[in-house]
């Protein structure tokens, strides 16, 4: 086949271009009679192909120039797989257990080959909506979080190697215009993309279209998000781009991945388990009340903000390298402390600012959560939304009222 120019790859195609990549071709061991191909893209984006042969595995990442969830009708550059190849592999790099291995980047080809994360691996968002515990989560996030976002902001680099970060990813624009739009525009003005379980939440709805203090809230969020390059952030870390077993914890689908604010990844998780909470009492059967899993995602949303201060700061009590707070300057023990105590203040005010307007994007926007939208009584679906949407909108105002993540924990037991 022509590798010399884009083409939207399918089952036979694939095939082709396998045979004709030796990195990919060697990894099956040249043996393709016994082949499995099977596309689970089951994203808004791209396409996806689990490729399986006797000797070997991986999978392969497609991305096309539109929306895939919208059709041709909404462009969307394909250069938004050279972002994701080059932040799996510099996340790979801080952060290797927590990031699969990227095996094969084609730029012409918008296509990324990594390591297939076998079975019994399933996204967690799937997970939390069967109600299945994952013991090591909050340890294995906090370790991926306080890792790459550490070690790719001013707290690590000299000012030169941040700039020139920054302007290797300056280009990821279309995607950043995506997520200024769909989280911080289009939930709060009428938009023909815009859904939400109806009639039940027309009135919730159109008063977050209504609420000045909301409006004066997330345009000091777009900004932030807009101007803020303070590291490298995943930029779509939702409970859908993670993929988990009891003992492994995989971060993938980092293409909206830019130099932003830390908080929005932090937010991004921490909100979509704040989801995944609100949508419990939809998955209640007559064998499980689902009280006790409630009570194991609030611990939790605990436990890695927690864990994720601890391992952040001890980072940076080991760094001597990043010039944001020079060691001649912030040479003392309580000066230090300080420093550090506003930092983390402010980065948890920022996380729960993110976290909730990816909330109210999931619940009036135009892309929803599965947690969601697998609830099939929709009368019951749209109790359970309204919790939460009324919860985010609370802790989008009020965020800098809170000075712990427990005080948090506190406030979301009392909404439900």
């Amino acid at each position: 086949m022509d590798l010399t120019q884009f083409r939207p790859l399918d089952d036979k195609l694939l095939v082709e271009y396998i045979k004709s990549t030796p990195a990919l071709s060697s990894l099956l061991g040249n043996r393709f009679d016994d082949l499995t191909i099977k596309e689970v893209g089951d994203g808004n984006l791209n396409f996806v192909y689990i490729v399986v042969g006797p000797s070997g595995s991986f999978v392969v990442k497609q991305a096309i120039p539109y929306i895939r969830c919208i059709g041709e009708s909404w462009p969307m550059s394909k250069e938004r797989a050279y972002f994701e190849a080059m932040t799996l592999k510099e996340h790979g790099r801080l952060c290797p257990d927590h990031v699969p291995e990227v095996y094969h980047f084609d730029v012409i080809m918008s296509l990324i080959a990594m390591r297939y994360l076998k079975p019994p691996h399933i996204i967690l968002r799937k997970g939390l909506i069967a109600g299945i515990e994952y013991p090591l989560l909050a340890e294995h996030m906090s370790e991926y979080m306080a890792k790459t976002l550490f070690q790719t902001s001013l707290l690590y680099h000299s000012t030169t190697e941040h700039r020139k970060a920054v302007a290797e990813f300056c280009g990821n624009v279309e995607l950043c215009r995506l997520t200024e739009q769909v989280v911080f525009s289009d939930p709060y003005r009428i938009s023909e993309f815009n859904h939400w379980t109806s009639p039940y939440l027309d009135q919730d709805a159109e008063a977050v279209r209504e609420d000045n203090l909301l409006k004066l809230e997330i345009a000091e969020l777009k900004s932030m998000f807009c101007e803020r390059a303070q590291a490298l952030i995943h930029g779509d870390l939702h409970t859908g781009s993670v993929m988990v077993t009891s003992a492994s914890t995989q971060v993938i689908d980092p293409e909206f991945a830019f130099y932003g604010p830390m908080g929005f990844d932090i937010g991004a998780f921490i909100g979509n388990l704040i989801l995944a909470f609100f949508a419990q009492d939809g998955h209640v059967d007559q064998g499980n009340d689902r009280q006790l899993y409630k009570q194991w995602i609030l611990k939790t949303i605990e436990d890695t903000w927690n864990l994720f201060q601890k391992k952040f700061i001890s980072l940076w009590n080991e760094s001597k390298n990043g010039e944001a707070y020079l060691e001649d300057i912030y040479d003392k023990p309580e000066l230090r402390h300080l420093v550090q105590e506003k930092y983390m203040k402010d980065l948890l005010h920022d996380t729960l600012g993110f976290g909730a307007a990816k909330m109210i994007r999931r619940i009036v926007g135009v892309a929803h959560v599965e947690d969601f939208e697998s609830i099939q009584d929709i009368a019951k679906r749209a109790y359970c939304e309204r919790r939460a949407l009324g919860f985010a909108k609370e802790l989008l105002k009020k965020r800098r009222e809170f000075q712990s993540i427990s005080q948090v924990v506190a406030a979301i037991k009392e909404a439900s």
